[in-house]
C-alpha cells in the first residue's frame, strides 16, 4: 500500500507543475544540447582534426624514410662487394706472371739478365 501511494504522489506532482513531458519536446532539448554543445567545441574538434591529420602524414613520412634507408643499405652492401671484387680482380691482374701474360700477344717479353746502370761521364 505504501507503494501505491508514493506512485500517486509521483504523478500528483508531475500533474502540479503542468508541464506534460512529451517524447517529442525530449528530443528536441536533447538535441539542442548537442548542437550547442557542437558549436561551443568546435575549435578543440578542428584542433583534434589537425593533430590527426598530422599524425597520419607523420606516420606515412617515417615509412617512407624507412623504406629509403633500407633500400640505400641493400645498396650500399651491393657496392661493397662489387668494389671487393674488382680490388680482388686487380690484385689478381698486378702480378707479374698476369702482367707477362697480358703483353705476351704484343711481343714483351720478361727480362732473362738484370737490367745495366748506365753511367754518363761529365765533361770537365
Amino acid at each position: 500500500m505504501l507503494q501505491e501511494a508514493e506512485v500517486l504522489d509521483d504523478t500528483a506532482q508531475e500533474e502540479s507543475t503542468g508541464i506534460p513531458e512529451a517524447p517529442e519536446q525530449k528530443k528536441e532539448w536533447r538535441l539542442r544540447i548537442n548542437y550547442r554543445a557542437l558549436t561551443q567545441n568546435m575549435p578543440f574538434i578542428l584542433f583534434l582534426s589537425a593533430l590527426a591529420l598530422v599524425y597520419i602524414a607523420n606516420s606515412h613520412f617515417a615509412e617512407k624514410k624507412i623504406r629509403r634507408i633500407n633500400k640505400l643499405g641493400k645498396e650500399i652492401k651491393e657496392l661493397r662487394w662489387e668494389y671487393l671484387n674488382v680490388k680482388s680482380e686487380l690484385m689478381f691482374r698486378s702480378k707479374m706472371s698476369e702482367v707477362s701474360k697480358a703483353v705476351e700477344p704484343l711481343g714483351l717479353k720478361p727480362l732473362s739478365n738484370p737490367p745495366m746502370k748506365i753511367e754518363v761521364k761529365s765533361k770537365q
